[in-house]
Order: structure tokens, then sequence, then C-alpha cells
């Protein structure tokens, strides 16, 4: 799977100038690491596993370990998510992942609205220098083709709804409803999960 979006100035999607993302699978350890490994590698925090796994496996894997549990998912088919790059610069990262193998499966705070074998996408990152050039549009894209390409029936995101609001840029990282109404997902619930003041809903995009 590659997406190229080419991007205006200004970050949106458009034909003039400047900067193509492509979006690759997250299959290279050494990119994943750059855009949501911890600074310090012995620490116990991100890598963007705490939705990707179960919550006991993730509170019990300490410094190397983490590392070394997402470099075995980057060997895995699907891989933990997609890669924003410009040239061969990792800018930007998504995860995106068949709900039922991740956290969202058992998440009471946001439902399940149908029995269909539903993909979620929910983490973002976007590298200081890379911000508001679009990045975020090309990885939710990216995710989209990712998730039909491998049989996807339909795609989850559990953003804020902010109505425009500005979101603590550390809470950013699931997203919006606006982003994810720009890319065609509509409301198809709301949810109990609430993050920096803001409830969250969810937005479901069918693939079939």
């Amino acid at each position: 799977m590659l997406r190229e979006t080419v991007l205006d100035d200004v970050g949106c999607r458009g034909q003039s100038m400047a900067m193509a993302i492509e979006v690759r699978p997250a299959t290279v350890f050494a990119d994943v690491a750059t855009l949501v490994g911890p600074k310090n590698p012995a620490s116990n925090v991100c890598f963007c596993l705490s939705y990707r796994i179960p919550s006991k496996e993730n509170q019990t894997l300490r410094g190397d370990e983490r590392a070394e549990r997402v470099r075995a998912l980057c060997a895995e088919d699907p891989p933990p998510g997609v890669i924003a790059y410009d040239g061969d610069e990792p800018v930007g990262w998504a995860a995106v992942h068949p709900r039922a193998d991740t956290h969202f499966g058992t998440f009471r705070k946001i439902p399940h609205i149908d029995d269909l074998e539903v993909w979620s996408l929910w983490c973002f990152r976007v590298r200081p220098g890379h911000r508001k050039k679009g990045v975020m549009h090309a990885l939710v894209d990216g995710a989209v083709d990712f998730a039909r390409e491998r049989g996807a029936p339909a795609i989850e995101g559990y953003p804020v709804d902010n109505d425009g609001a500005k979101v603590d840029l550390t809470m950013a990282y699931v997203g919006t409803r606006r982003l994810f109404e720009q890319a065609g997902f509509e409301k198809a619930a709301d949810t109990t999960s609430v993050l920096s003041g803001f409830p969250r809903v969810l937005m479901r995009l069918d693939l079939r």
C-alpha cells in the first residue's frame, strides 16, 4: 500500500506545490521508534502500545521489552499502523488495526454499534516541524487505504468533538471530529469517553 497526497503550503489537499507525502505500512521499526518511541529507551511508556495490546501486558513491559514488542509487531501482517514520509524522512504515525485485537474490543466507554469486523484508527503523531502541513489528512487517507486493502468492511475513529475549540497538544493524538469528517467519516454514535474535557464520538466509514 502506498498513498501519495500532494499538499499545498497551507496543508490542504491540492495540486500546486510543495510536499508529496507518502503513506506506507509501518514495517520499519526504526521509523516507528523515531515517531512514537520514548526519548529515554528505558522508559516504560509510549510506543503506542496502550490500546494495541492487552492492558495487563502493557503494564508489565519494561524498557527494552517494549521496544522488542513493537519490533515484533512491525514484522506481523498487518503491521501496527502506517507511517507518513516526506521523501525518506518519517514525519507522521497513525495506529490502525482490527478492533477485535485491540483494547477497543472490550473498552466499555466506546460502543459496538454492530457485529462487523471493523478496524480502529485511534492514534496520530506528527513530528514537530511538520505540523499544520496536512500530514494528518494524509495519515487518515493512508490508514483507510491500508484497512480497505486488507478486507476491512468498515473503519472507525474515536476523536474528540471539540467544535473548533483548541485541544491540548498532548491530548490531540486521537484526532478531531472535523478531521474525520473531512475524510468522509460520519458520526455513528456517542461515547462515554472524555478526553481533555471534550466528549469523544465514534466516527465510521463504510469500506464495502
